[in-house]
């Protein structure tokens, strides 16, 4: 018996002992397998050195007078995992926040909860425009809110605990415009694309897009070197700096201080005439240089609303119309050129009244037996002008308009521009279109195309190339580039018949429709047009009003200055005497003001 006990005494302790050996078996495979899995896992282990990268950013657009009228800046985003705060700090978040971003504390608090009320859980974007020097702010203060213990740790995908902060993280370049309305349409506008996971600016319309490519930032910069224990870059002999390269800056011809004074005017002028739109040009007649080109019709490419996307397409290159009499100048002095007229010749203007054929009559509003070549400028006589151009043929007028640059592109450096177009040779041998051509029926130029063909008259000739931008420079190497017009200047006409037409011009402002544009002690010339506007091939009731001409004091100043008003409403007011001419005579005035010009005492 006491053996049978013994030895189930002994069985009982076997089993115990077997059963705390399984344990301990089954412990250290738990605990070498558990080291194992950390071994094999993936960790988010600081790497030993860090990487800085800087972004490039676009040139600026900068004013003759040094004005700054489109910039770019590094805009970042401030985001949180609303988890991470302890719920106890969730209003000394707000109020640390909105004090260290200047954003209100109440869009603040608004970006962290649903509509509801209730705390967003999760990753939460608070802002998504915040500039360089707040985001250096926002960075001190989320190292601050740590060492507040704001924070609390979280699990992450691995079940690691982590402390997530406030994330201060670059995400796009927006582009400025800081005098908003300013210069637009000329600037153009801009829009955002990502490339390589960051958003830029894109230059969509005006000198932001003709100029793109030199704009557009060429390579972003980065440091690589160690790192220490906070995770900043230690610099020394191991680490490693590429520059950056950002977009070269342009500089205009425009100087804002007189483009500003044009834009109110034209403001001011719209208004007083009930205009849809009126636009200005000033260059200088022998170099080209565009020192305003503006419109009334502006948008803010800080913000563009529906309202103002007709504004977007300049008008000046992108909208075609029938010039009328401000091409009698360029008509007279082709055939001039070719020998067949002079200034003091007689034509015989029949009283005003020409029939071609049994149905086509060329009428006059002043009505004359005769005029001179010059008088036909100086009256405005459609009779007179076709006359003297049926004195070439098709082919040479042809010619001779392509000279002053008609039908083609003029050179000027926006984003696009319509070439517009004249009757072919074969036409214009027939007297009724080289007629209607001669007072500018029938054709369709630009704007920008009669400023560049006027300054020839002003300029022994030679038609110059208009130019808003005078060069670039690299902001960092201080080096000037220049680039050469697109289209070539044009010998239009010899300086002889230059300076013939431009004594007629003159005497257009003495004694024609041009004498509203008159200013004493300065030489003033120029030519007036008021052409119907056809719609759907019909002539209605609403006309394009223009003077085209120049500028000019004793000391060598010379400007070309074009004015064209686009259906003024107001009775009367659509006649160019009436429109044009009083708005031409108002930008002198301003250009007095700046000295651009000084009138003689004598």
């Amino acid at each position: 018996m006491n053996k049978y006990k013994k030895n189930q005494l002994t069985n009982i302790r076997s089993s115990k002992l077997l059963l705390l050996y399984s344990l301990i078996v089954i412990a250290i495979s738990i605990f070498l397998y558990r080291v194992y899995h950390i071994v094999q896992t993936p960790r988010d282990l600081p790497s030993s050195t860090a990487k800085k990268l800087e972004r490039a950013k676009r040139g600026n657009i900068i004013s003759a007078d040094h004005y700054v009228v489109s910039y770019s800046k590094n805009i970042y985003q401030a985001s949180i995992n609303t988890k991470s705060i302890y719920p106890n700090k969730l209003e000394l978040f707000v109020e640390l926040f909105s004090i260290y971003s200047k954003i209100d504390r109440d869009i603040v608090k608004s970006a962290l909860l649903d509509r509801y009320g209730d705390l967003i859980f999760g990753r939460v974007i608070i802002s998504n425009n915040i500039d360089a020097k707040d985001a250096i702010r926002l960075k001190a203060l989320a190292y601050k809110l740590k060492r507040l213990k704001v924070f609390r740790p979280i699990k992450n995908a691995n079940g690691v605990e982590v402390v997530y902060g406030l994330d201060i993280t670059e995400v796009k370049e927006s582009r400025f415009y800081p005098f908003d309305y300013t210069l637009s349409p000329i600037t153009g506008y801009v829009k955002s694309k990502i490339i390589g996971g960051y958003k830029r600016p894109i230059g969509m319309k005006g000198l932001e897009k003709y100029y793109n490519n030199f704009l557009q930032s060429k390579r972003d910069g980065y440091f690589v070197g160690k790192r220490d224990v906070a995770g900043h870059i230690v610099y020394g002999d191991n680490s490693r700096h590429i520059e950056l390269i950002n977009g070269l800056d342009l500089h205009l011809n425009i100087p804002l201080s007189l483009q500003t004074r044009v834009e109110r005017i034209l403001t001011y002028m719209k208004y007083k005439l009930d205009a849809t739109e009126i636009i200005v040009g000033v260059m200088e007649s022998n170099s080209g240089k565009i020192l305003s080109l503006a419109s009334s019709e502006r948008f803010n490419p800080n913000l563009i609303t529906q309202d103002k996307i007709s504004a977007l397409n300049p008008k000046f290159t992108e909208y075609l119309y029938e010039p009328g009499s401000v091409i009698k100048p360029l008509s007279l002095a082709i055939v001039m050129d070719k020998g067949k007229v002079k200034a003091n010749s007689w034509v015989k203007t029949f009283n005003g009244k020409l029939r071609i054929g049994k149905k086509y009559i060329i009428s006059d509003d002043d009505k004359f037996q005769s005029l001179s070549a010059r008088g036909i400028i100086i009256h405005s006589s459609n009779v007179g002008i076709s006359q003297i151009v049926w004195r070439i043929t098709g082919t040479e007028l042809y010619e001779g308009f392509r000279k002053f640059g008609l039908a083609q592109k003029s050179g000027i450096d926006l984003s696009r521009e319509l070439r517009g177009k004249i009757k072919k040779p074969y036409k214009l041998n027939h007297k009724v279109h080289s007629a209607n051509s001669s007072y500018g029926y029938g054709m369709h130029t630009n704007f920008i195309q009669l400023l560049k063909a006027y300054s020839a008259f002003n300029n022994d000739g030679i038609a110059m190339t208009p130019q808003i931008i005078d060069y670039f420079k690299d902001s960092k190497t201080q080096k000037y580039y220049k680039l050469k017009p697109s289209e070539p200047n044009l010998n239009s006409i010899t300086k002889k018949t230059a300076n013939t037409i431009k004594s007629i011009l003159k005497l257009v402002v003495k004694k024609g429709t041009g004498v509203e544009a008159q200013y004493k002690g300065l030489i003033i010339g120029g030519k007036t047009g008021t052409a119907h506007i056809s719609t759907r091939g019909k002539y209605g009731d609403n006309y394009n009003s223009s003077f085209f001409g120049f500028a000019n004091d004793s000391r060598g100043k010379k400007y070309t200055i074009g004015v064209l008003v686009i259906k003024a409403k107001k009775k009367y007011k659509y006649f160019a005497s009436q429109s044009a001419v009083p708005t031409f005579k108002h930008i002198v005035e301003e250009m007095v003001k700046l000295n651009y010009l000084k009138p003689s005492l004598k």
